[in-house]
């Protein structure tokens, strides 16, 4: 019976083919398939033969292949999604980078940094750098979510664009998104509060 079930490193391809290409793991996404030293010995054949991509140290991608371009760089938020499920911690893009997808700004941030509860880690992918800061509870209000974004942006920009802040998140959070809002509001600095209860107030297409 044991003859017949599939290896380690065979599991572990089963699954990245599940995720699909362009996606980025590390050893401990597949500690239910093997033991650790076996999950390491899988990978590192699974490099070798070209399946897999090697992006750093623990850290693996099944890439994303383009015709002339050849394999891709993953995408910066799997990249830190994937390094927060290793410690299990989470992340939250930083202000720069929310105030961008709010369209507060059209400049976009050379660097694509996270904050985090866990580890600091920065890790280049090329011409491209990942960087989790560690941060305060008080800095990572309902991370990985749109209400962590407006929180984000919101700290960014400070008082004097709070009321654009306030326009550009009434329209865009779900009615859903508002209650979370309205429940962490009490976490954010004083100066934001009036600011995210008049968002969470606002009528929602949803809702």
């Amino acid at each position: 019976m044991k003859a017949n079930s599939p290896s380690v490193p065979a599991r572990i391809m089963r699954r990245a083919n599940a995720t699909g290409r362009g996606g980025v793991f590390t050893p401990s996404d597949f500690l239910d398939v093997g033991a650790r030293a076996a999950v390491d010995q899988a990978l590192s054949r699974l490099v070798k033969n070209g399946k897999l991509r090697r992006l750093a140290r623990g850290l693996y991608d099944y890439p994303k292949v383009h015709p002339k371009l050849g394999p891709l760089s993953p995408a910066p938020d799997d990249v830190a999604a994937a390094l927060a499920r290793e410690t299990g911690s989470q992340v939250q893009i930083d202000g720069a980078r929310a105030a961008n997808a709010l369209g507060l700004t059209t400049q976009v941030p050379a660097k694509n940094s996270y904050l985090t509860n866990g580890p600091s880690r920065r890790v280049v992918l090329g011409k491209r750098v990942v960087h989790l800061r560690h941060a305060s509870p008080k800095h990572l209000i309902a991370p990985g979510s749109a209400v962590g974004t407006v929180f984000q942006a919101l700290r960014h920009v400070g008082p004097v664009r709070a009321a654009d802040v306030a326009q550009i998140a009434a329209h865009r959070l779900s009615a859903r998104d508002k209650k979370t809002l309205a429940s962490t509001a009490c976490q954010a600095p004083a100066w934001m509060q009036p600011t995210l209860t008049s968002i969470a107030n606002t009528a929602s297409v949803d809702g």
